[in-house]
């Protein structure tokens, strides 16, 4: 670059990245909101969504158990079969399904048999994260004493909810980062997701629907400012 009429190179160290970085992270979290209204003309590009596919593919679990399936709907077919859980009580959700772009169903998975936990095992072993046979058999008894455990703790379905929990954080950050809008529902009828999707024939339960795409001049949360707690009063220093 030029200054001052002499010609200068600037290095981009790596405590640079770093700030810069620590802004971007700082920036989505403070400009990111939920999303009240959609427009219905905007679509995300096919390459940002499959970004956000990638950001849930690639969410954390306990033991790399990935207890979770999603159902994409990223047309106007497949949004009116989400749609039909956001009658009677849940209307005030239908637009912000119609409405987005894409909408995304997270479900959990109510049990986690043996051939599921098989099939982990062995794309782990494809993916070469085994050094050694040993390696292979102390992870795979780990991930099934844990999963044991929720079994006869008989709380399985809530441990599983609470993994597809933390895919449902990676999905918002990786929105905003990306600068695409979303809107996290619990406002809707599991009962009737359940039925038009036979989640319960494929082991699952709905968690949370998410919708994504771009707001429209009638949100009028984009709008707000940001309203949060102050530090003080949520953080304990030990």
């Amino acid at each position: 670059m030029t200054f001052w009429g002499y010609e200068v190179t600037l290095t981009v160290t790596p405590l640079i990245k770093l700030r810069r970085a620590a802004v971007t992270l700082l920036k989505t979290l403070t400009h990111r909101h939920t999303t009240k209204a959609y427009d219905k003309t905007r679509k995300i590009p096919a390459d940002i969504f499959a970004q956000l596919l990638e950001a849930l593919r690639y969410s954390p679990s306990s033991v790399n158990s990935q207890p979770w399936h999603f159902f994409v709907a990223d047309n106007d077919e497949g949004k009116a079969r989400i749609a039909k859980a956001t009658s009677g009580p849940f209307a005030f959700n239908l637009s912000r399904v119609t409405d987005a772009s894409h909408v995304i169903a997270l479900c959990a998975r109510t049990s986690l048999p043996a051939e599921y936990l098989q099939t982990i095992t062995d794309q782990e072993q494809i993916d070469g994260r085994y050094a050694d046979d040993a390696t292979k058999e102390s992870i795979t008894k780990g991930r099934n004493t844990f999963v044991g455990l929720h079994e006869q703790e008989g709380d399985l379905t809530a441990w599983t909810q609470k993994q597809t929990y933390i895919a449902l954080g990676f999905l918002l950050l990786s929105a905003g980062f990306l600068g695409v809008d979303a809107t996290p529902m619990e406002g809707f009828d599991a009962a009737v997701l359940d039925k038009e999707l036979g989640l319960k024939e494929k082991g699952l339960t709905p968690a949370v629907l998410v919708s994504l795409g771009y707001h429209s001049d009638a949100d009028f949360n984009a709008k707000l400012p940001k309203s949060r707690l102050s530090e003080k009063s949520l953080f304990t220093r030990l």
